[in-house]
């Protein structure tokens, strides 16, 4: 073979050889590629473990403890407003209002326990508590007619408005004069009231909701006899020492005396100021008694006072 036809052919092996090669290149693919469906498989797969994992850091996070009742002035776009400078002394009006979201006075609730709205009065100390039950008029003024002591008193009112939530909200208010302030009160769980004798059976346990029994006797012998007061044989009123938290205390079903009982929900540990009303012969009565969380369940513990 001549040389021109030996060169001729050595360039067309190679150009063979060259096709061969750029077709098997495009059948196997770039090396190292991954195939464009896993590849977004892949990053769909990863993007859902961040959001599964986002969830997860959102269910770890424990959820807000519900605060005690009046502890705030304004609660859920509900705010209590004093309409009047209390003044010491007997049987003084007291006025004030509560607005709603849209800042205006409410004019309508609902009754619980028989009444639209219940007002505790309670100097910070713990002494002299009453309990009322304010006039309402058409413009949303609430009139209270009570006694407050010369220093600083506690209000609270517990109302629901008309289809709306139950709420407690409370303030303080300073009333001019001298005083003498209450010192620590001792476990509590008898009073003597107008010539009743009440002893509190039962314990408190924070975090749960406690069963506490009243019993009324007069003259050694057990009442029997009491009459509805608030839509039960008796109200009973929790209140923490040292912010006067309100606590939620339910009657449960009794007869009419000696024993009365309720179920009573403690937030936390503390000493606690109960004070029971209840009504026999058309008089209201109010006997008050100092629990802590510490004094056990029995009705043996405690002090007789």
């Amino acid at each position: 073979m001549n040389t021109p036809v030996r060169v001729a052919a050595f360039v067309m092996g190679l150009a063979i050889a060259f096709l061969a090669a750029l077709g098997l290149g495009s059948v196997v693919g770039p090396v190292g590629a991954e195939p464009v469906e896993e590849a977004h498989a892949s990053e769909s797969h990863d993007d859902e473990a961040d959001v599964d994992a986002g969830h997860d850091d959102h269910e770890d996070e424990p959820a807000p403890a519900e605060q005690p009742g009046g502890l705030a002035v304004s609660q859920d776009g509900y705010t209590l407003e004093l309409l009047s400078q209390p003044r010491p002394g007997a049987d003084r009006p007291l006025r004030f209002t509560v607005l709603g979201p849209d800042g205006e006075p409410v004019t309508a609730y609902d009754e619980v326990h028989e009444r639209p709205l219940h007002l505790i009065t309670i100097r910070r100390d713990g002494a002299h508590y009453r309990h009322v039950h304010p006039t309402l008029a058409g413009d949303g003024t609430w009139t209270a007619r009570t006694t407050l002591e010369p220093g600083t008193n506690r209000l609270l009112a517990d109302f629901t408005p008309m289809g709306g939530p139950e709420l407690v909200l409370g303030t303080d208010v300073q009333v001019p004069g001298a005083f003498a302030p209450l010192g620590a009160t001792p476990v509590t769980r008898t009073a003597q009231v107008d010539g009743y004798r009440v002893r509190l059976e039962g314990g408190l346990t924070a975090g749960e909701s406690s069963p506490v029994t009243a019993v009324v006797t007069r003259g050694g012998e057990p009442v029997t006899d009491l009459q509805p007061y608030l839509g039960s044989y008796g109200h009973l009123v929790a209140l923490r020492e040292g912010d006067l938290a309100y606590l939620h205390v339910h009657p449960e079903e009794t007869g009419s005396g000696p024993e009365i009982g309720f179920l009573a929900e403690v937030p936390s540990e503390g000493r606690y100021r109960l004070f029971l009303d209840f009504r026999h012969r058309g008089s209201v009565h109010t006997a008050a008694f100092t629990l802590t969380t510490a004094d056990g369940h029995g009705g043996g513990g405690g002090h007789d006072h």
